[in-house]
């Protein structure tokens, strides 16, 4: 993983020196909180509905164990022993104080981490697939060119100021696991016609109130032009952006109001002008991409056999570990190795927290069985990347121990929810009891076994943090009357088949959805064809069959 230069310690401990002598302006009366306000966030920090927030940075959600130690000695020291892994790959941290920031982040700088464009009108944290340098289905690392990406957009002065956040995704594998096509600007490694690996660039997608899919704007961009082609996507937006309304800023408002074919020409010729001043300066230079690229150089694994005969006999002998191995550990690139994904979705639970002693407990085990590394999925997970065959068992009791080895990856209780109402100034209904309560009502690993894959996802407002669009079954929270209501979508998917899910129709009291819910995935039950998933027989079968379920309950 990256490793921080001079340039990078000294950049980031200054930016400390300087919240830190702006948090005391604050506290003193200096600086009224109208002032305070674009200085803090432009730090991560948010005021929420209860109490501050900060939202630290991790870049495309790989941590190191020490960094792991350090979230969990921060969360001890300065909050209330947990913290909250999000859809960006970021941490939260929901109970600071104001007056111990700078020193959290001081605690942060210290490991190579910080806060800084986890909020604003800029380039926010760049993500990327959490399997990333493992995945058997991976055409190359992504990571290489998404610290690239870090490193070049942080505090880049022209777009630090943009019309509004801006997110970026990269992919380097067949199946998209980093939601690209929900992004600003989306990133995919392709090979073209001559084998030759480049980025497929799409532009334009988002959630929030006008959800939309990205548009390919350029099919196969060589990997050197890419910092320069993204310059340009930029510029356009910069320039043409709307400023006047924050609800149509995104670029996905520009982009659908020009036109796919006359945004794609606005940016070709700003890419002309961005060659034309630079010439052959508008390439990122082989020997920068050759130094980022050792610090992601693949780990000198063990010679192992495929399978390992002693795990084989544990999983025979142990049909709750069995299911585990099955459901949440997937294939490796590498021999005799696979990916651990750590689910932090106890059925019941909040989706996506994390108490200090499990973020404590998850840094020992990566230290003893995955190269001390660790990363954050954007469904609010957690994975140990490489873990040997025979090593298994044991990482499967180190996780039991402390609550973390619930067998339901992708399944029915895998559930994304935003904090919602419990947490956020924002928001306008609950997510987290809805969430437990749908878990609770599927918790029996039977009944998810019988289901099989189905994203649920919960936001509690329009912004859809929850990313709710995108969820097989996607449920948003709405006031109406001063009442909490749920509003079913069906057949959103974030994949690279990614599509935009279906309003089912009139909304839901918080006590109703788990029953909605639950005569949903019956009716899917009833009407599958042998093997097919919860998305596949919808889009088959359409909206009625479920509409017909869920409202004629509701009447009854």
């Amino acid at each position: 993983m990256y490793r921080y230069d001079e340039f990078d310690h000294t950049f980031v401990r200054e930016r400390v020196a300087q919240f830190r002598d702006q948090t005391l302006r604050r506290i003193s009366g200096e600086l009224t909180e109208d002032e305070f306000r674009p200085l803090r966030l432009m730090n991560g920090l948010y005021l929420q509905l209860h109490a501050y927030m900060l939202r630290i940075a991790i870049p495309y959600g790989t941590l190191s164990s020490k960094q792991m130690r350090q979230l969990a000695f921060i969360g001890d020291k300065w909050d209330k022993n947990y913290g909250h892994f999000t859809t960006r790959q970021n941490l939260q941290f929901n109970w600071p104080k104001l007056e111990d920031t700078a020193d959290i982040l001081q605690a942060l700088a210290d490991v190579e981490m910080h806060a800084i464009q986890t909020s604003g009108n800029c380039i926010r944290n760049v993500t990327a697939d959490h399997w990333a340098g493992v995945a058997a289905d991976e055409i190359e690392d992504p990571r290489p060119w998404a610290e690239l990406l870090r490193q070049w957009s942080s505090l880049h002065p022209e777009f630090c100021f943009l019309p509004r956040k801006f997110k970026i995704a990269v992919t380097g594998a067949e199946a998209d696991r980093a939601a690209v096509a929900f992004h600003d600007i989306g990133l995919k490694i392709v090979r073209n016609a001559d084998g030759e690996a480049g980025f497929q660039v799409l532009v334009g997608g988002g959630m929030g109130r006008t959800p939309m899919i990205a548009k390919v704007c350029r099919a196969w961009l060589p990997k050197g032009e890419l910092l320069s082609y993204i310059e340009a996507v930029m510029r356009v937006y910069n320039l043409y952006g709307r400023r006047d309304n924050k609800y149509k800023a995104r670029i996905k408002i520009l982009l659908h109001e020009e036109g796919d074919d006359v945004f794609r020409k606005m940016v070709d010729e700003e890419y002309e002008k961005v060659k034309a001043a630079g010439g052959v300066s508008h390439l990122v230079p082989e020997k920068e991409i050759a130094r980022i690229e050792t610090y992601f150089a693949p780990p000198i694994y063990d010679a192992l056999p495929d399978e390992d005969a002693q795990l084989t006999q544990h999983l025979r002998a142990n049909s709750k570990m069995a299911r585990w191995y099955e459901v949440n550990c997937a294939k490796h690139k590498q021999r005799g190795y696979t990916i651990v994904n750590i689910s932090l979705k106890p059925e019941g639970g909040i989706p996506g927290d994390a108490t200090s002693d499990q973020m404590r407990a998850v840094a020992g085990i990566a230290d003893k069985f995955s190269l001390s590394e660790i990363r954050v999925s954007h469904a609010q997970n957690l994975v140990l990347p490489y873990v040997r065959k025979k090593d298994v068992v044991a990482v499967y009791h180190a996780l039991e121990k402390y609550g973390m080895a619930s067998a339901n990856l992708g399944l029915v209780t895998d559930i994304i929810a935003c904090p919602g109402l419990d947490y956020c100034a924002l928001a306008t209904a609950r997510s987290i009891p809805i969430a437990q309560a749908i878990s609770k009502r599927f918790e029996a690993p039977e009944r998810q076994k019988q289901i099989g894959d189905l994203a649920i996802k919960i936001s509690g407002c329009i912004n859809a943090c929850g990313h709710h669009h995108a969820g097989h079954i996607g449920i948003l929270g709405l006031d109406k009357a001063g009442k909490e209501f749920y509003q079913i979508t069906l057949g959103g998917s974030a994949d690279e088949h990614a599509s935009i899910g279906t309003i089912m129709g009139p909304g839901f009291s918080d006590a109703e959805v788990p029953t909605a819910i639950e005569k949903i995935v019956d009716t899917y039950i009833g009407l599958r064809q042998p093997g097919e998933t919860f998305l596949g027989a919808y889009r088959r079968l359409g909206a009625a069959p479920f509409k017909e379920a869920i409202y004629a309950q509701a009447a009854e």
